[in-house]
């Protein structure tokens, strides 16, 4: 699976979180708005010199940018564990990915993948009972079909309050549960727990399984493979890095990282390769 994030869609998300328009980077990095110009328009960096003077001017790590956008940098492929289904969807053609957890006959669902019709089937195929709902965020790739999977079932609905009014179609009031951070939800045997990450959205959740063997971490779009996901609004960009470097990079090496697009990744990984791990 390629990367969601590519070197212009990582210096786009950059300068406009910093409020800095093209001209403004350009005098920073010491380079034409030409050059600025051409990397966001999607054409191909060659010029590692370059890149490494514009990341420096926009608070990224150079040499992380390079190797995306020269070396073409992928995440080592991970084995998926047994008990995590992947579903995927499509909304205008954008590929979406949302997450079942099961145990022991129960299952929780991490986002809709804005396929609630397969998710359902899953359910179904795989004779589990559905015992909540668990949302990254309330954008409408991620959330859109709860109202289905709640005609299906109806369980709990966990999301950040401050996301509750992106929802398209809102729940009743006693099945939305806004969960305290470090809150623990159980499925099975399981017990999976919620990390407070603000920053794509205001009520950005993150949750996290502290499986012995195979840990994992379901970040939404707080966090893809080698980038982050666009700080909405602009403003929460500084809360944004605040929680990916402060909450999901200060999880154990061995994490593995399931985003709401593109390749899943490790937290060793990312602190290697990701140009928003640190400012100096």
């Amino acid at each position: 699976m390629p990367l969601e994030d590519d070197c212009c869609d990582i210096l786009k998300k950059a300068r406009t979180g910093l409020g800095l328009s093209a001209g403004d980077a350009s005098r920073r990095a010491g380079l034409s708005d030409g050059v600025i110009a051409a990397l966001e328009r999607g054409e191909q960096a060659r010029d590692r010199a370059e890149l490494l003077a514009l990341a420096n001017a926009l608070g990224l790590r150079g040499e992380p940018l390079a190797q995306i956008a020269i070396d073409k940098w992928e995440p080592l492929a991970q084995r998926q564990p047994d008990w995590i289904e992947t579903v995927h969807g499509s909304i205008g053609g954008y590929d979406v990915q949302g997450y079942i957890v099961h145990d022991e006959g129960e299952a929780l669902l991490i986002d809709t993948a804005y396929n609630a019709p397969v998710m359902v089937e899953v359910l179904n195929k795989r004779n589990l009972r559905l015992v909540g709902i668990c949302l990254t965020h309330g954008h409408a790739d991620h959330a859109e079909g709860i109202d289905r999977i709640l005609t299906y079932r109806e369980v709990p609905v966990y999301l950040g309050p401050d996301d509750i009014d992106l929802l398209n179609w809102k729940p009743r009031a006693e099945l939305l549960i806004v969960p305290a951070d470090g809150c623990a939800i159980t499925v099975g045997r399981r017990r999976v727990h919620c990390l407070t990450t603000p920053g794509h959205t205001p009520g950005g959740i993150c949750y996290r399984i502290d499986d012995p063997k195979q840990p994992v971490c379901f970040v939404g779009d707080t966090l893809f493979a080698g980038s982050i996901g666009r700080s909405n609004p602009s403003h929460l960009y500084a809360t944004h890095l605040d929680s990916v470097r402060k909450r999901l990079f200060a999880l154990p090496l061995n994490y593995r990282l399931l985003p709401g697009h593109g390749p899943a990744t490790t937290v060793a990984e990312e602190l290697e390769h990701n140009s928003f791990v640190t400012v100096e």
